[in-house]
């Protein structure tokens, strides 16, 4: 350290606290960047790299970005999941003894971002935080730093959960202790967690207590603690607008796994990872940002509270049967800004006028939306208009004091209206009417004097003066002014008067600016005091703008209002894919009925691939989760139970990141809907067992059909393309098999998509990779192979109805299933190539006895694959011969 400059030694020193970011220091106009920051800054930002001298031999790395363009290079490292120290200087250079103080003032980020364009208005950016106890619970806790919003709950001591939580937040950068297990570390990672950060400290501090006062459990209150230290450490501000910590419980909400999530499509597609083509991008409607995010929130967590569902449901009613109001209402959230964004930044200290302004045009929305919400005479609506305070005192304020077209910066000036400040008021006329009042002081003096060349003029030197020729100084008065200055040809003078008009022209501008800059600040700290009335006004809008959504929505789309049964029935009269059905035309789509009670707990679909097995599932599971958030739903008639959990298995997909094939996902995300459902939940299962041997798979279906029909009892849509699994219908009583239709005209196959009772007749396989148009030589080959096995099929049925089984070809029925378990020869779930002499047959001839013989003694991990060849065609020869 001693070896380099002292600015150097500074940068070095402020950099070993934050040695996770890259230091932002401030020289001059320039934010400097050195040594490894400068290389990966370059690098990261396509800037290029420098040096310079630092007091060593050897140049230091440097590279650099405007002051004025740098908010654009800290988004840039930010979405790349950087965080970024901002070092200001801290004392005026000119008064600075050495090196100039400079200290950080904020650590940016990606979950403390508060502006720019990593901030989606309809998403939240959320960081959480994670503290685990040795007891096994984990308490978790989030918030949004440009809301202020933050809730926190205890979870179990399975970190999967922790997973599912941090999922359905999208969280962008998680808090955790420094000796965080690093599995974790690296599971957390995994689910697009932009940033770990640490944070040690978890006793409460007086700072944050009132934000704790709805905290009880000690675990909770450490968690949150973590978090809040967190952000002020990081901030270096007042935080103002964090709202006191909501606790909440996953079990008040259905629970749908990041799985679930990810399959049913309901924020966003699998294939694009965007929000069009999800369920949130049919719904969206909302007028707000704030709406927008509200919209979200509901959708990830839908109620199991009947009675909270049917307050929304009577909301959305009333909305439909009220259309001119319900569009009053549209045209009036239109022009309401981001009343909790806009919150957050009046207590960040980031607002500008125009903000204001936008909360002014907001606040004036809020009296007319009360009315007519009044003029609907409900007792809900009534208690929403309630909770519509229009802030009045702020509205009259920012109405009295801002223009209505201020400028961007709030250190221009021209942005406090005449007539607020007395003496912002002198400042401005002082500089406006500054010339105007020099003429008419330069015409009086003459008149007074009878001077008629006396004039008025001005150098930098010695500001205003009065100019009199030597030839007239006898027409002045003794005493009549104040010499200051002589010339060859005349004489400069001032007056006390002019003195005083000189001092308010000359600083009227300086002055003018840098008051209205302080008449601003104390105008912002005056709404600051309304931040909690504008945050709880922001989410009776966000709500009030949810409903007014499901309401368009359900008109647009004909949907209706769901009636809930406590009797675990689900009756689905035309029901649709939400999503699908828009995609398509009304004259495409095919809706179809769905029927389940205590007596068809399964229904095992079968049918084509491309006929809509899929579609179905899906769409049975997204109208339940239409129907708990509190929108109607796409069907004609509908009665549904309410869910406590949904889990899906749909669709085939390796997880790369964490080297795992498409079979070990689809058994993980099985063993998560076995080992978490219950009655009350609902699984959709999608060709399960698909990803392995056709034995296997089939044996794991069938196990897994069996178990949660004996064990767990959900309702559960299980589509197969085993087929032989239909006969399950005999054997367990509250399984039911349906079918997707479909026909062959002219020897194509045409899909009806239609949901029948019963079991599909075949698999049309061939016909499906016809219609992909796979080459005509190949389908043909398809078709001859296909009626061999038909032919081999047909034979092995006339030999087991004369008592003859041949084990090679599949058999699905629970004597099957117990002998597969029973074979000790193969692996489990795997058939044996050969059966044990039946009474009353040829036993097996003695060549072939002998070959087994060599079978079992043969070692075949010593043997070369050559070897195994030579072996097995000496074994086949002996059998021929």
């Amino acid at each position: 350290m001693a070896t380099y400059t002292p600015m150097i030694q500074q940068y070095l020193q402020v950099k070993a606290e934050y040695q996770d970011a890259f230091l932002f220091f401030r020289l001059g106009d320039f934010y400097e960047m050195f040594f490894e920051d400068a290389i990966k800054a370059s690098q990261e930002l396509e800037i290029t790299l420098t040096s310079r001298e630092g007091g060593t031999e050897e140049r230091i790395p440097m590279c650099g970005v405007p002051y004025h363009s740098a908010p654009n290079y800290i988004e840039q490292l930010i979405e790349k999941g950087y965080k970024v120290a901002i070092c200001e200087q801290t004392e005026d250079p000119k008064q600075a003894k050495g090196v100039v103080k400079r200290e950080v003032v904020q650590l940016i980020t990606p979950g403390t971002v508060m502006e720019g364009r990593g901030l989606h208005d309809k998403e939240n950016n959320f960081l959480a935080t994670i503290t685990y106890f040795p007891d096994d619970a984990f308490g978790f806790a989030y918030n949004d730093l440009t809301t202020g919003e933050g809730r926190a709950t205890l979870l179990s001591g399975n970190f999967d959960d922790v997973l599912n939580e941090i999922s359905i937040l999208g969280a962008k950068e998680v808090v955790i202790d420094s000796k965080f297990d690093m599995e974790w570390q690296k599971k957390l990672r995994d689910r697009n967690v932009r940033a770990l950060s640490f944070e040690d400290q978890t006793e409460m501090d007086p700072t944050f207590r009132q934000l704790l006062e709805t905290v009880t459990e000690d675990k909770v209150q450490k968690t949150v603690s973590r978090m809040f230290h967190y952000l002020y450490r990081t901030q270096k501000r007042s935080l103002d607008h964090l709202q006191p910590v909501k606790i909440y419980e996953t079990k008040q909400f259905m629970k749908i796994d990041y799985f679930s999530k990810r399959n049913l499509e309901l924020t966003e597609t699998i294939r694009s990872k965007g929000k069009k083509g999800s369920l949130l991008w049919l719904l969206d409607e909302t007028m707000t940002a704030m709406g927008g995010r509200q919209l979200k929130q509901w959708m990830e967590r839908p109620l199991i509270d009947q009675k909270q569902i049917d307050r929304r449901h009577s909301v959305v009613e009333l909305l439909i049967q009220n259309y001119f109001e319900r569009q009053d209402i549209r045209e009036k959230l239109k022009e309401v800004y981001d009343l909790e964004r806009l919150a957050g930044r009046v207590a960040f200290g980031n607002v500008n006028a125009r903000d204001l302004i936008q909360l002014k045009k907001s606040l004036t929305q809020i009296p007319p939306l009360r009315e007519i919400l009044l003029t609907f005479g409900n007792e809900i609506t009534n208690r929403l208009a309630d909770r519509l305070d229009p802030c009045e005192q702020v509205t009259d304020l920012l109405e009295s004091a801002i223009v209505d077209h201020p400028p961007l910066s709030v250190k221009e000036g021209n942005m406090i209206r005449d007539g607020f400040n007395e003496e912002l008021d002198r400042y401005r006329d002082a500089s406006r009417n500054g010339k105007t009042w020099i003429a008419a002081l330069e015409r009086q003096e003459r008149e007074k004097t009878g001077i008629k060349s006396l004039k008025i003029g001005y150098n930098r030197v010695f500001g205003y003066y009065i100019e009199v020729t030597r030839a007239n100084l006898h027409l002045l008065e003794e005493g009549q002014y104040e010499r200051k200055q002589t010339l060859t040809n005349a004489e400069r003078f001032i007056t006390p008067e002019l003195k005083e008009k000189e001092a308010l022209i000359l600083q009227a501008e300086e002055k003018s600016g840098e008051l209205e800059y302080e008449i601003f600040t104390q105008i912002r700290e005056r709404v600051k005091e309304f931040i909690p009335n504008l945050q709880a006004l922001a989410v009776a809008v966000s709500e009030l703008d949810v409903l007014q959504c499901f309401a368009q929505v359900s008109e647009d789309r004909h949907y209706v209002k769901p009636i809930f049964s406590s009797e675990r029935k689900i009756y689905i009269k035309e029901g649709r894919h939400p999503v699908v059905e828009k995609v398509l035309s009304a004259q495409e789509y095919v809706p179809n009925d769905c029927y389940m009670d205590n007596e068809r707990e399964i229904l095992l679909i079968t049918g084509p691939n491309m006929s809509g097995k899929s579609t179905y599932m899906r769409q049975i599971a997204l109208t339940a989760i239409l129907a708990q958030v509190g929108c109607f739903v796409p069907a004609s008639q509908i009665t549904l139970p309410i869910f406590d959990q949904v889990f899906t298995r749909i669709g085939a997909a390796d997880d790369l990141i964490s080297g795992q094939s498409t079979f070990m996902v689809e058994m993980l995300e099985a063993k998560n809907a076995i080992v978490n459902a219950t009655k009350n939940s609902l699984i959709l299962f999608d060709e399960i067992g698909r990803g392995t041997s056709t034995y296997d798979g089939m044996a794991l279906a069938q196990a897994i059909i069996e178990y949660i029909h004996e064990h767990i009892g959900a309702k559960t849509l299980f589509s197969t393309h085993y087929h032989e699994l239909t006969v399950l219908e005999e054997e367990l009583k509250n399984l039911k098999n349906i079918h997707v239709s479909a026909m062959e005209h002219n020897g194509k196959l045409v899909f009806l998509h239609k949901i029948k009772e019963g079991a599909a007749d075949k698999s049309y396989g061939i016909h499906v990779a016809e219609l992909a148009e796979l080459p005509k030589e190949l389908i043909k080959r398809a078709n001859d192979l296909l009626n061999k096995l038909e032919q081999k099929q047909k034979a092995v049925e006339l030999m087991e109805d004369a008592g003859v089984k041949e084990e090679s070809q599949p058999s699905i029925s629970s004597q099957t299933t117990t002998k597969v378990q029973e074979e000790k020869s193969v692996g489990i779930g795997q058939l044996s190539f050969f059966d044990e002499p039946k009474e009353g047959f040829k036993p097996v001839l003695e060549k072939e006895k002998k070959v087994l013989e060599q079978i079992k003694k043969l070692d075949i991990l010593d043997l070369t694959p050559l070897q195994a060849m030579n072996t097995l065609y000496d074994l086949q020869k002996k059998l021929k011969n």
